[in-house]
């Protein structure tokens, strides 16, 4: 398991990553879930910058390691499509077997839910960027599971806090996270990165769930 001070230093260089990508945004946007967002955490873009990607990796594979165990999963599954890029260097670095799951059903080929090789009894790790609700987590388990594959771990960047984690606990999968976005919040509100305005939005969404 990872240390708490361990942790912390985690915590605090995605913020500084967020930052300096200019990640966070402040608007309103509609969400997967069909949700309305005053805050928009765009972890799609990290893969543009080579050194954030390559950080970001790194702190997705020391969560995985301590927090998980790479002998406790046989195979890494990326969630359409902002967990792809992180689940395939994730399944790069830790010499796993990797697949992704699509949304729907493929009506040509193989028409198969879940892309890449996968044998019944295969332990399989999701991996998303973030969760909200965990919808998306959900039907990926679902559709992994229906092909015979074991589901019971999924790891995240941040969880947003809106009902994710216990969602996903109904279908029996523990959700490991680096960061909970309030957290996040406090962080980049004492290096100055958001106003107390923005700050409070953030806390606003969250108690509203």
């Amino acid at each position: 398991m990872l240390s708490e001070k361990e942790k912390e230093a985690m915590k605090v260089e995605l913020c500084r990553v967020l930052n300096k990508i200019n990640a966070l945004k402040f608007g309103t946007f509609k969400l997967t879930s069909g949700r309305i967002s005053p805050y928009y955490i765009d972890l799609r873009i990290v893969p543009s910058f080579p050194d954030a990607f390559q950080r970001v990796s790194g702190l997705y594979v020391d969560l995985i390691r301590k927090d998980i165990g790479a002998e406790n999963f046989d195979r890494t599954a990326g969630i359409p499509t902002a967990g792809i890029p992180f689940a395939s260097l994730v399944a790069y670095q830790l010499k796993k077997p990797f697949l992704y799951t699509r949304p729907h059903e493929r009506l040509h080929g193989r028409e198969r839910r879940v892309e890449g090789i996968i044998m019944p009894g295969d332990r399989v790790l999701l991996v998303d960027d973030l969760i909200t609700t965990g919808g998306s987590l959900r039907k990926a388990a679902s559709a992994i599971r229906a092909e015979g594959g074991v589901v019971t771990d999924a790891v995240v960047l941040l969880d947003r806090e809106e009902g994710g984690k216990e969602n996903l606990a109904r279908d029996n999968i523990t959700l490991h996270y680096l960061l909970m976005v309030s957290e996040a919040a406090d962080k980049l509100y004492e290096i100055g990165a958001i106003t107390e305005d923005q700050w409070k939005t953030i806390f606003k969404q969250v108690k509203k769930k």
